[in-house]
């Protein structure tokens, strides 16, 4: 079995007879070796049948694709792009330049040319850019035989067969039907005698997202396209919905952690654009913090008279910044799956709102008998008022995780509602707001508890 550093010497010393052992490679190691070795990538991609080719270009990202096919020969890129399935050669040439894939779309074979223009011609985010006219269709007045016929001669061109779809004189869908259902009754059985009408399909127009929640909510390899009508253009299978939530998921983490979406491995990306990615975020979030400085600075008066206020000042901050990163993230995610929406912003607040209380109340208790126990036991003097230092520990925490919970719930939605991305309400972003509006409630807490006395 060939490793990493096997498959690179094989292509160093460009050996006929070596390098056919090229072909025994599965797609898994195709796509390592690309990763790791992506100068060598387009010269592997020359020597390995077209087949194994066209399976590991579909998982490799798009960057290392478009470098690929940039190095191999004009004849050996044209066969590796009508190799690739509908759907995937419609995924890697939707990143290009127009200019790009219009010299692309040159080599490739007339019927792929249309029907990849076909898939261009949809929506960028919507399912028909997903979809692969590729499938296996029957009418209900076939018999079972001559359905098993027609996979015979059709399915091996058909990315899948796990369900067979049933359509009209005129294309329509009028049924899907798992293919074990044809392979347990006798060949003369019409195809009518199978069917149930019921059926689970994707408009050609809907939104990407809209099919990744279908997929999620139903146990299907692949889904049926249709448009308005119902005429029937294609379907959708589960790996290509997969690729998309593993991006997306990527994408959202990215930014939840404050940083831009990668677009491509850690391990591949140039340090220029991984510290570009990441430098505008943390300028943000610098001036961001810059405002708590200024906060402090307006209560400079209070801090003097009352200097044991300043040792709280960091459990206060960091309490509401981490329950507000709290809410952001479990709000952003149940977004991401579809479980909430803007529609439930006042269901959403009741619920963070009763949430903060509690919790702010169990830090706040915390906090009051760590104080407690400090002074009472000599490890620390707070001083002859000790126990308004206490409450204004207790009621600040209260209000500052309260705070905390409902800017961490409310801001993605409100993003949402604005057309923006919701984990651009990031933990970190969070996080900044909460702590300069949590030194305010602290001071205001601190003022009306103990004036008169320190303040």
């Amino acid at each position: 079995m060939l490793n990493l550093n096997d498959i690179k010497n094989l292509l160093q010393n460009n050996r006929i007879a070596d390098l056919v052992k090229l072909n025994k490679l599965s797609s898994k190691d195709i796509v390592e070796f690309t990763n790791r070795y992506t100068n060598w990538a387009g010269k592997l991609f020359q020597h390995i049948d077209i087949k194994n080719a066209a399976k590991a270009f579909k998982f490799l990202r798009k960057k290392k694709q478009e470098i690929i096919i940039k190095s191999l020969p004009d004849e050996k890129a044209a066969e590796l792009l009508n190799a690739l399935q509908p759907d995937d050669r419609t995924a890697f040439l939707s990143i290009l330049p127009g200019s790009a894939v219009k010299e692309l779309v040159k080599i490739l074979s007339p019927e792929n040319r249309i029907e990849t223009l076909k898939l261009l011609g949809y929506p960028e985010d919507s399912v028909g850019r997903l979809m692969t006219p590729d499938y296996v269709a029957v009418k209900k007045t076939n018999t079972v035989k001559e359905v098993l016929d027609t996979i015979k001669q059709r399915g091996q061109a058909t990315e899948s067969i796990n369900f067979l779809f049933v359509i009209d004189d005129n294309g329509i869908l009028i049924d899907d039907i798992n293919i074990k259902e044809f392979l347990v009754v006798e060949p003369e059985t019409p195809v009518e005698k199978l069917m149930d009408y019921q059926y689970i399909s994707l408009l050609v127009n809907a939104s990407q997202k809209e099919a990744v929640s279908v997929f999620r909510t139903n146990s299907r390899y692949a889904l049926p396209v249709t448009n308005d009508t119902g005429v029937l253009l294609g379907i959708v299978t589960l790996d290509d919905v997969l690729r998309l939530v593993e991006k997306e998921n990527t994408r959202e983490i990215q930014k939840i952690g404050g940083s831009e979406a990668l677009d491509e491995p850690y391990t591949s990306i140039a340090f220029p654009n991984l510290i570009r990615k990441r430098a505008g975020w943390l300028i943000i979030l610098f001036l961001g913090e810059m405002l708590t400085a200024t906060a402090m600075g307006y209560f400079e008066g209070e801090i003097k008279k009352a200097v044991v206020l300043a040792l709280f000042i960091p459990l206060i901050i960091s309490s509401g910044g981490n329950s507000g990163s709290q809410a952001s993230s479990i709000i952003i995610r149940s977004m991401a799956l579809g479980e909430i929406g803007y529609r439930n912003w006042w269901y959403v607040m009741r619920k963070e709102i009763f949430s903060g209380l509690l919790l702010g109340t169990i830090l706040g208790i915390v906090g009051f008998l760590r104080i407690f126990f400090w002074h009472e036991f000599h490890l620390y003097d707070y001083g002859e008022h000790w126990f308004l230092v206490a409450l204004t520990v207790f009621f600040a925490l209260i209000g500052v995780v309260m705070w905390g919970t409902l800017s961490g719930s409310m801001l993605p939605l409100l993003l949402r509602k604005l057309g923006a991305d919701p984990a651009a309400s990031s933990a970190p972003f969070v996080a900044t707001l909460v702590d300069v509006t949590g030194l305010i409630i602290y001071f205001s807490v601190a003022f009306i508890i103990m004036r008169g006395t320190l303040l």
